[in-house]
């Protein structure tokens, strides 16, 4: 699975201890929209990639006592969407912990694949583009800020 990092302890993008994998592409739709280069993660885009099997990543995860969740963000998981789905589907066969996937795709552009992923258990969904210069808001799913009004997270299954 190629990806961009991982931080094996992360404590600000969900509210449960996370293991967050950072995905390696994004087609930058919030630039695109707002006309303007504002995205957080832009010098992620020419960093390395990082070759890592779906089992090492699942292994470390489940031999961390800390983590509860698995945090898929970065760039943009669903750009990735094969892996995305093996990394799913594999955690799936050894655990049911939540995995939180943070998206700048609106609900209706990723239907099909949302579909898709409601056979798993407990995923939960961060939807909306970062929309520069808005006021930020506490989302209760997933237990922290975001940066625009629009975006929100939904529990899919």
């Amino acid at each position: 699975m190629r990806i961009k990092g991982l931080i094996e302890e992360d404590f600000i993008q969900y509210k449960k201890p996370s293991m967050f994998i950072i995905f390696p592409t994004c087609t930058f739709k919030c630039e695109k929209e707002c006309g303007r280069k504002v995205c957080q993660n832009a010098t992620l885009a020419t960093s390395p990639d990082i070759e890592v099997g779906v089992k090492t990543i699942i292994n470390r995860y489940v031999n961390n006592p800390i983590t509860s969740a698995i945090v898929c963000g970065g760039l943009e998981p669903f750009d990735a969407w094969d892996n995305l789905l093996q990394l799913v589907s594999y955690l799936r066969t050894h655990w049911n912990d939540d995995v939180v996937i943070y998206t700048g795709y609106k609900e209706k552009e990723i239907q099909d694949k949302i579909d898709i992923l409601k056979q798993f258990p407990n995923i939960i969904i961060k939807f909306g583009r970062f929309i520069p210069n808005q006021k930020s808001h506490y989302d209760d799913v997933l237990g922290v800020q975001l940066a625009s009004p629009n975006q929100y997270a939904r529990r899919i299954s």
